[in-house]
């Protein structure tokens, strides 16, 4: 099982890019986080980043930070197409992990992971914020209280206008390069959380020339007779809005649905009730919720969390590979 947590939780950080610093400002704010340590590729790019930030330790290479007794939790903050390898190695040395969003870019890697992760006893969770946001916590618990009835329709939408160089990361196939893993997980994350896993996949998406995907968009079917409609892109900036329509009535998120700062509340013959985000809880673009959520589990002792469970991320990765599979974006070292 997972160790015991002193008084305050000591983070390792893997990967020295933007989410990488922008999680670290954040964990910096919280009173019961202290971050310890940083690894990189390299020596020079881990000190970097650990002068500008006060941290400890630089790491030149991920086995070091994983090897670190004085961690007790890595957030992993590699470009998804290196989450299976860096996050494996921080839990086969038995480091608790925070991996970012895609989880991996299949499912297979996912499941992987979570398999080891169970196998030693130790805590794992996919970095999907938003499931940790007060506001979209409180909009699943009014849909669970039934307040719009039953859920009919979700639609979400999450697009940015680039462009992006052949060179970037973001058209790279080796990097799990496309919009879908970047952008689409969290349209697609946010169909999950109210209408659990499709029980059918129609996609299409507009291609690179590298194979990648920069536009995509998917309606995916369930057995109830509901419909969600996702779409993504990185070749238009997009309202990025989401909606939750029931029985009864509708949410509506008017922008930044996967870190909203607001929602509206739509209920059958009511006037409209606007739920705005508590000030208290800080900038609304803060990673420092789903660090609350880790810092809460690891000292209850519990593996996993139960906003963010790791079968839940692992059936928004197969939602993943089916997209992929019908509009045929394929990456290296993928079986065909």
């Amino acid at each position: 099982m997972a160790g015991t947590v002193g008084e305050r939780v000591r983070w390792g950080i893997l990967a020295t890019g933007g989410i990488a610093a922008s999680f670290t400002r954040d964990l910096l704010e919280l009173p019961d986080a202290e971050v310890v340590a940083v690894a990189s590729r390299t020596e020079e790019g881990a000190r970097a980043f650990a002068d500008r930030f006060g941290i400890p330790r630089a790491h030149g290479d991920w086995a070091s930070l994983a090897a670190d007794e004085d961690v007790d939790v890595v957030y992993v903050a590699t470009p998804h197409a290196a989450h299976r390898a860096a996050a494996g190695l921080c839990l086969e040395g038995g480091r608790a992990v925070l991996c970012e969003k895609a989880f991996t870019v299949n499912a297979a890697e996912a499941a992987e992971l979570v398999a080891l992760a169970r196998a030693r006893g130790l805590f794992l969770m996919e970095a999907m914020w938003t499931y940790c946001h007060p506001l979209v916590r409180r909009m699943r618990e009014l849909v669970a209280d039934g307040a719009i009835g039953e859920v009919r329709s979700v639609h979400a939408d999450f697009g940015i206008d680039g462009p992006f160089p052949a060179t970037h990361r973001l058209r790279d196939p080796a990097q799990g390069g496309g919009a879908l893993l970047d952008l689409g997980v969290y349209p697609v994350s946010f169909a999950h959380l109210f209408l659990g896993a499709p029980s059918g996949v129609s996609a299409r998406s507009v291609l690179s020339e590298e194979g990648v995907d920069l536009q995509t968009a998917a309606v995916l079917s369930y057995e109830s007779g509901a419909l969600a409609v996702v779409h993504c892109a990185l070749n238009a900036h997009t309202p990025v809005t989401a909606s939750v329509t029931g029985t009864a009535g509708r949410l509506e998120v008017p922008h930044g649905f996967f870190h909203p700062d607001r929602f509206v509340l739509h209920r059958n013959g009511r006037e409209p009730e606007t739920v705005v985000a508590d000030p208290r809880w800080g900038r609304r673009d803060s990673l420092h919720h789903e660090a609350v959520e880790v810092t809460r589990c690891l000292r209850a002792k519990e593996t996993e969390s139960p906003l963010v469970p790791l079968d839940g991320s692992l059936a928004v990765m197969r939602t993943l590979d089916a997209i992929r599979a019908q509009v045929g974006v394929r990456y290296p070292g993928e079986a065909g």
